[in-house]
């Protein structure tokens, strides 16, 4: 092989080899910003065969189970289940719910499995259309009926 050819492949293959290791490294560091969508179901049963794992950042999204809203009177924790199809999963969160938040709405949560079926949020979201969602959101949803809340004595809207 000509010297001059050789060096050249050599400069292309270190070129490609660091393409290569910064490509790694950026999917490495973003690995740790990606939370995974799950539903109830999914988060009890397993998505594709495979389970979250306690301690890992995911998003998930249902319905709130109407009666199962329960805040602690001298803080600012509020527990409450979310169902989609299947079982429920309890979701605790510390802060101020959106002003959607409710009964029977459907909601996101962001936040760390902490147990089987239990997720410490550190973000909740209250879904504002009922017009759009998901696809495979929707699918599962289609038997769900749910209440809508009571309208509160006294209220100018």
């Amino acid at each position: 092989m000509n010297p001059r050819r050789k060096q050249r492949l050599i400069i292309v293959l270190g070129v490609g080899g660091l393409l290569s290791a910064a490509v790694a490294l950026m999917l490495f560091a973003l690995n740790d910003n990606i939370d995974l969508f799950y539903t109830p179901s999914e988060v009890v049963s397993g998505k594709q065969g495979t389970l979250p794992q306690v301690g890992q950042r995911l998003r998930i999204g249902g319905l709130v189970v109407p009666g199962s809203v329960t805040r602690d009177p001298e803080s600012l924790d509020v527990t409450f289940a979310l169902i989609d199809t299947g079982p429920q999963v309890t979701v605790s969160y510390q802060g101020i719910l959106p002003d959607l938040f409710r009964e029977g709405q459907g909601i996101v949560a962001t936040g760390v499995l902490t147990q089987a079926t239990h997720i410490r949020a550190q973000e909740v979201l209250a879904k504002h259309d009922e017009e759009y969602m998901p696809p495979e959101l929707a699918e599962k949803l289609k038997g769900i009926k749910h209440q809508k809340p009571a309208k509160m004595e006294g209220a100018t809207w």
